[in-house]
């Protein structure tokens, strides 16, 4: 538990320092003031200011902020020189866009540093098993991952979709897999099911055409890069359709959905990935980055995509929104964001109680 609530941390400050580090380099090239760039959250540990800005280390390991001069709009005795508000669209823009394009490079850098060490994903002629379902056919007669599937039924076979139509042609039908294992050719017997679990195949086996490849040490890290950018698209495209279901879920049902997980659910995914080692670790820190661009982006209050509407809505009308009335909007805005987060981490709590019999145990003690 230990080990998974500083990988947890870990992960959240960086994901977080990296944002507002976003914010904070782009505000400096704009000729925005900064008035303090914090790691942490207050109390305060230490602090030092370099020129107009206070640099801080702070006691809460919860990420980072950055505070920006007339980040609020225009206030009494506040000056117009080096202030947020006074910039033109352009400039606040792209100081709001900086955290998420933060976040995304940080995906990028994170893939590319997994690929460069797994090897590049390249499709071949040869079908990989990369997992094996617990209580499958596949685990009963002994398949492993790494195994090559050569042919079924005495056909060979080297594509995913022929394997998966051959196999699902003899469901409930005994079949003969032939199979290379580290240059050794086996045969096993077994029966692909008629009515697997949901999620995994009549066989209960992973597998895919793409083999991973080592190029020379030089061109790893750029093709490494290569894959990382590709992998951050994917990832964003899966997040957005994910999204999209979510909310059409929650405005047709008024249920959350169980795919949706919050600071519960991802500090007990926390602690799988822990276990599964470093570049998981990383893996896992990518596919966050990209979750916290793609919804920082959303057009929201209290998001940066929220904050780029209204700079929006001042482009179309030529008249800024009143500063008291966009300080409410992200205020409910926020509000509306906390409650949701506090319905999905009662969602969250529910879920771990139930899969872990504690909830069971519980009513023994405390029936309700």
């Amino acid at each position: 538990m230990v080990l998974t609530l500083i990988v947890f941390l870990f992960i959240l400050s960086v994901l977080i320092i990296a944002h507002e580090l976003g914010h904070f380099l782009v505000a400096r090239r704009m000729g925005i003031r900064i008035e303090e760039f914090g790691v942490g959250y207050p109390p305060r540990l230490w602090s030092k200011k370099i020129n107009q800005t206070v640099y801080s280390l702070n006691l809460l390991p919860l990420g980072g902020f950055v505070r920006l001069y007339g980040e609020e709009g225009p206030q009494k005795r506040e000056k117009k020189e080096n202030a947020f508000w006074a910039k033109s669209k352009k400039a606040r823009s792209a100081v709001i866009v900086a955290g998420v394009l933060a976040n995304f490079l940080l995906a990028v850098v994170v893939f590319s540093l997994v690929y460069s060490v797994v090897g590049i994903p390249t499709q071949s002629n040869q079908i990989m098993v990369l997992g094996v379902a617990p209580g499958s056919p596949a685990e009963a007669v002994g398949l492993k991952e790494e195994d090559v599937v050569v042919g079924v039924e005495n056909q060979s076979v080297s594509q995913v979709g022929r394997f998966v139509e051959i196999v699902n042609q003899h469901q409930g039908e005994e079949i003969d897999l032939q199979v290379n294992r580290e240059g050794e050719e086996l045969v096993f017997t077994l029966a692909p099911r008629q009515n697997p679990p949901e999620g995994e195949g009549a066989l209960g086996v992973v597998v895919s055409n793409l083999k991973m490849v080592h190029y020379p040490l030089w061109q790893m890290p750029f093709r490494g890069a290569v894959e990382g950018v590709k992998e951050a698209f994917g990832w964003a495209t899966l997040v957005l359709g994910g999204l999209g279901g979510i909310f059409y879920r929650l405005v047709t049902t008024g249920a959350v959905s169980e795919e949706v997980a919050g600071p519960v659910g991802i500090l007990q995914l926390t602690g799988n990935v822990a276990r599964s080692g470093p570049l998981m670790v990383l893996q896992f820190m990518g596919m966050l980055s990209i979750n916290l661009m793609v919804i920082n982006i959303l057009p929201f209050p209290a998001l940066d995509g929220g904050r780029l509407l209204f700079i929006g809505i001042e482009a179309v009308t030529g008249r800024r929104p009143k500063a008291s009335f966009e300080r409410w909007t992200h205020a409910i805005g926020m509000i509306i964001l906390l409650l949701f987060l506090l319905l999905v981490t009662i969602n969250d709590l529910a879920r771990v109680l139930t899969s872990t019999g504690l909830l069971s145990r519980l009513r023994l003690i405390f029936p309700f």
